[in-house]
This record gives structure tokens, sequence and C-alpha cells, in this order.
């Protein structure tokens, strides 16, 4: 069996696609799969370093802002839709899925209109305007969260799964992570991060925070600033003094996610579908901050979905503030039980099966 995986642009694209090549892989060792990404994106290191091939087209999103530059993004489009025909007429897919992002929008479309089973995945509660696109042309849709249904018209191809997560993500001990991590045990452990490019406002309402780790040593503050944010950070810090304080760990970029989760007791971050799925895949108890820049305010959606069954703390970031921030966590560091409350329902939203019930259309 030969199969096309695309998607990309971001780790939340990207991750899931590899969670999805590794599960067919599992179920099927002699199948061979194609990655087909941009150079730009972030799959162009992260496909290869997991240890699948992968090809390239040319393709840009369209601007809302500078219509002009719309007049490249439709020639690169065509580009990449005849890129992409030349792919699947040499690599002869039986199947190609798309997990977001648009790259996978030619690549999809054309592979549908060849005659090659087609499917897309939506890992937000809000679609994205090319998995809305490609509906049309695809066998079938696979959801995340129940409440994207009412987005798509098709409601015959849609399939709740669950947002596939990669399995280093479950079952980790929490007293293991810390060994490994060199974290205390006795610690209350708070992280936050804002993903790979950071979240400058997340940086400073925690920088609060840092303060209170320094003052009350039950506390443990992991800040991951994010790389357009570490070295101001860290000068912040400095001067403050408080840079190298045995309760503080400041770090550029996480690479070890899912020890880092499983060793922490709360979780501060933006709330994009990855994010979300790899906090409830862990259980952890969480105060999420949707991105206001992101089409659709998908991630508000992402955060009121956990909210709403009480597995997070939903600030917006218009109402953010040092005193909220800090207030929140204190509502959850200094009342156990609600602590153990908020990381059951989320375990309760976590899709245990999401590879499986993909793989079953394999």
């Amino acid at each position: 069996m030969k199969i096309i995986m695309t998607g990309g642009g971001t780790g939340g694209h990207i991750y899931p696609a590899i969670a999805i090549a590794d599960k067919i892989k599992e179920k099927y060792p002699s199948s061979e799969i194609l990655f087909v990404g941009t150079e730009r994106g972030l799959e162009s290191t992260i496909v290869p370093k997991s240890g699948y091939d992968i090809r390239y087209i040319t393709v840009s999103g369209f601007s809302r802002k500078n219509l002009l530059k719309n007049v490249g993004t439709a020639i690169n489009l065509l580009k990449g839709t005849l890129q992409s025909a030349r792919i699947i007429n040499d690599f002869k897919p039986d199947i190609v899925i798309g997990t977001g992002g648009y790259v996978s929008a030619p690549v999809v479309r054309t592979a549908a209109r060849m005659g090659v089973q087609t499917y897309i995945h939506e890992q937000n509660t809000f679609p994205g305007v090319t998995n809305k696109l490609l509906e049309k042309y695809v066998d079938k849709v696979f959801l995340a969260f129940p409440e994207a249904e009412k987005y798509f018209k098709d409601k015959k191809k849609l399939v709740v799964t669950g947002n596939p997560v990669r399995e280093a993500f479950k079952n980790i001990e929490n007293e293991k992570a810390r060994a490994l991590l060199s974290i205390p045990r006795d610690k209350f452990v708070i992280l936050s991060f804002g993903g790979s490019g950071g979240a400058k406002r997340i940086n400073e309402a925690v920088l609060p925070l840092l303060d209170l780790a320094v003052d009350k040593k039950d506390t443990y503050v992991i800040l991951a600033t994010g790389n357009r944010y570490y070295k101001d950070v860290k000068e912040t810090l400095k001067q403050k003094n408080i840079l190298s304080n045995e309760n503080i760990r400041i770090l550029e970029y996480i690479e070890d996610m899912p020890n880092y989760l499983a060793a922490a007791d709360l979780v501060i971050s933006r709330s994009g579908a990855l994010t979300i799925s790899e906090i409830i895949a862990c259980g952890k108890a969480a105060i999420l901050i949707p991105s206001p820049n992101v089409t659709g305010n998908h991630q508000f959606h992402n955060a009121k979905a956990i909210a709403d069954k009480g597995g997070a703390i939903l600030i917006e970031e218009a109402a953010l503030s040092d005193e909220i921030l800090v207030s929140s966590v204190m509502s959850v560091m200094y009342d156990k039980e609600k602590q153990k409350e908020m990381e059951s329902a989320s375990r309760a939203m976590a899709s245990t099966d999401a590879l499986v019930k993909i793989a079953e259309y394999m």
C-alpha cells in the first residue's frame, strides 16, 4: 500500500500527519509513505527527522490584506497543482491524506480528480479554510471535535476520530518524567509555553509567577519563551537577579514535550489544536490563553471546548493581566480537589483511539 501524507506550515498540521503515518507503518509494515510539503514550512525539517521521505511543491496562502499578492498566490497554486500531479503520477498512491495547511489543497484536490481515495483530518473545533474547501472532493473528513460537524455540509462524510497524538504522550509517569528532566519531586510545577515562536503576551504575564517561584520554595516554573523572545526574557531576569534561581527554568524551545507535560502540575499555554490534544492526552489542568491572531478565532473555540467540560480555565488575551493569571494559578495550586477535577475532565476529553479509527479506513 502506498500513501501520500500532506499538511504543513506549523507543527499543528505536521505532527498529526506523522502520528497517522507511524500508525499505518505499525499496522502495515510494508507500506510506503511519502510526505508532500513546502520547503519553507516546518515539515522540511520535522518530516526527515521522523524518518520519512518528503517532496516539495510550490504553493502559498491567500492574503486577506494584500490582494495584489494573491496574483502570485494564484500562479503558485497552478504550479503546485502541476507539481502535485507529477508526484502522484510518479508515486501512484492508493490513498492521499491531508492534515491541513494550504499545501494540502492542491495535493488532495488533484489526487481526488485523478481518482485516488482521499481523506482529510481537521484538528480544530473551528475548521480551517483549506479543509472546508476540500470537503467536496474527499471521501471522508476526520474530525478531532464533534463541535466541528456543524461547519461541514456533507454529514455522511464526517467521522469523529479525535486528534492523532504520538504514542510518546501516553502513559508517562510524573515521577519518572521529573527524574529524567532533573525537576524536583516535591514542587508544584507550572509549565508555560506559547509555541515554537513563543507568545510575547504570555511571557510578560508569567513574569510575576517567576517572582513567586523565587519567594515560595514549593513552586517551580518552567517557561519556554520561543526563539523570538528568549534573549529578551533572559535579560529581564538577569536584571531582576533571578535568572539562575533553582526554582526557575528558562528554555527557548521544548524538544521533549511529552516528558515536560508529564512533569507539570499546571500548564499555561495557547490553545492550538495540537497543544490542546497533547495536554488532554496527558490529563493536565490548564490555563488556556487563545491567540487572537488566528483565522476564525479557532483557538478560542478550542479552549472553550475544554473549559466548558471543566478541564481548563479560559482567559482571553484582551482580559489577561498579571493579577488575573496569578489568581487563576493560585486557584488551582492551593485547591488540590479542583486540580484533580480539572485533570479528570481533561483526561476524559482525550481520544485514546484516534489513530485506530483513522487506520480502519486504510
